[in-house]
């Protein structure tokens, strides 16, 4: 099934001559591991807000074309909703760590969502056992490496029980060790069935993906 489809979508940026995005079509297959390389300013980041909805939900512009995810338009859909179908995962993981322990930081979204705390509970446990970091459950974020950071950064997405992962260069600020950690999680992820794009413009650090996607000039071309 494709967990995305993204058909002739076309963006601009307000104030802005230049679309950053021009007729890009992308299919997401369910339970794949998709790779999207490109260079500084090709993109890749305004592609990953229009299919995790913040484009146009929260950043306004000149959007064409469309974006589904398991078959509904993100323009029929909440932001909340949105966030239940899809996650992401960005570069720098002290940008989405903000609370003084490592379960607080897990029951955030839940909370948000106002799911019943013994469900949070439950789903913290789960996310925890998903990136192997149950022992750190009451652990400042704080004080923990670049690579158990980005694990803790997955697992209160997780939380949230999304089924497409969206990856935007999560391995470029962490060391070897910490690398190999979030390729067996994320590998994990997929034989549970979960989608996951991974963007990167290191082509050693998407050795785990199925396909790799080129986005270049406005256009997106298999590798």
């Amino acid at each position: 099934m494709e967990a995305v489809v993204v058909s002739h979508l076309s963006f601009r940026y307000p104030g802005k001559e230049k679309y950053v995005l021009e007729d890009i079509n992308l299919l997401l297959e369910e339970g794949e591991i998709t790779a999207l390389m490109g260079m500084s300013g090709s993109g890749k980041s305004t592609l990953c807000r229009c299919i995790s909805g913040i484009i146009p939900h929260v950043y306004k512009g000149d959007i064409k074309g469309i974006v589904e995810i398991f078959g509904k338009n993100i323009l029929e859909m909440t932001l909340p909703e949105i966030a239940t179908k899809v996650g992401s995962v960005f570069q720098n993981p002290e940008t989405q760590l903000f609370s003084p322990t490592v379960e607080d930081e897990l029951a955030f979204g839940p909370e948000n969502l106002c799911i019943e705390r013994e469900e949070i509970g439950r789903r913290i446990s789960e996310a925890l056992r998903l990136v192997n970091m149950e022992d750190y459950r009451y652990s400042n974020p704080n004080q923990l490496s670049g690579g158990q950071k980005q694990l803790i950064a997955i697992a209160s997405v997780l939380t949230l029980q999304p089924q497409v992962l969206i990856c935007d260069e999560i391995m470029s600020q962490i060391d070897k060790a910490g690398k190999k950690l979030l390729k067996n999680v994320l590998n994990s992820l997929k034989r549970q069935g979960k989608t996951i794009l991974l963007i990167d413009h290191d082509h050693k650090n998407l050795d785990i993906s199925d396909k790799t996607l080129i986005l270049k000039d406005n256009r997106i071309s298999e590798h």
